[in-house]
C-alpha cells in the first residue's frame, strides 16, 4: 500500500508541472519552452550588411561556398574556428568581398534557420507526446483508484497498473528533462547565426 501510495504521490507532482508548462503563450499551446517562441528569424535582425534579396539561393550552385557553408554552419565546429574559415573565404577586391560575404551570409541564414525551424517542430512533436502520455497516465491513476475502490480487489491487476504507471511517470520525467535540453538548442542556433553574421561584417571592413 504504502508503494501505491508513493506512486500516486509522484504522478501527483508531475502532473501538477504538466499542467503548467504548457501554453504559456496562446498562439503556440504545443510550446513547452520557457523561452519564447519566435517561429522565423528575420535576416536584418541578424545582419547589417549588404542587402542579400539578390542573392536568393545561388549559393547552393557554388559547390564551394555551399560546402564551407555545412562547416561553418555545424556546431561540431567550434565558433572560433568557423569564424577563420570565414576570414579565409572573404577575399579580394571590394566588390569581391562584398559578393561573398552575401553568398555566405545567406547560405548561413537558410541552413541554420531551417535547421532551427526543424528543431522547433521536434520540440512540439516531443510537447504532444508528453501531453498525451500525461492523459493516459491520468487515465490509469482514475482506473487504478476505481480498482482500490472495489468490493473485491484484485491484487494482481492493482499491482499490474500500479508498475505501468511507474514505468510511465518515469518515461514522462525523461521527456520533461530532454525537453528542457533541447530547449536551449534553437537559442544556441540563433547565436551561431548571429555571431557568424558579424564575423562576415567584420571582414568586410
Amino acid at each position: 500500500m504504502k508503494r501505491l501510495e508513493l506512486v500516486l504521490v509522484l504522478v501527483v507532482g508531475i502532473l501538477g508541472m504538466q499542467g503548467t508548462s504548457f501554453g504559456a503563450d496562446p498562439r503556440y499551446p504545443d510550446w513547452p519552452c520557457v523561452q519564447i517562441k519566435v517561429p522565423e528569424l528575420s535576416p536584418g535582425a541578424m545582419w547589417a550588411g549588404p542587402p542579400i534579396e539578390d542573392v536568393g539561393d545561388k549559393w547552393k550552385s557554388d559547390s564551394a561556398v555551399s560546402d564551407l557553408i555545412r562547416r561553418v554552419a555545424a556546431r561540431r565546429t567550434p565558433l572560433e574556428d568557423a569564424e577563420k574559415l570565414v576570414a579565409g573565404f572573404v577575399t579580394g577586391s571590394p566588390d569581391e568581398k562584398q559578393q561573398k560575404a552575401k553568398l555566405l551570409f545567406a547560405g548561413l541564414f537558410d541552413t541554420l534557420n531551417g535547421e532551427r525551424s526543424t528543431v522547433m517542430n521536434g520540440i512540439e512533436r516531443l510537447a504532444r507526446k508528453r501531453t498525451e502520455l500525461a492523459e493516459k497516465i491520468r487515465s490509469d491513476v482514475l482506473n487504478l483508484q476505481a480498482l482500490q475502490s472495489a468490493p473485491t480487489q484484485d491484487q494482481a491487476k492493482i499491482g499490474d497498473l500500479a508498475n505501468e504507471i511507474e514505468w510511465e511517470t518515469r518515461i514522462f520525467e525523461d521527456r520533461r528533462k530532454t525537453i528542457t535540453y533541447v530547449c536551449e538548442v534553437p537559442v544556441l542556433i540563433e547565436q551561431r547565426l548571429f555571431g557568424l553574421a558579424r564575423s562576415i561584417q567584420k571582414s568586410l571592413e
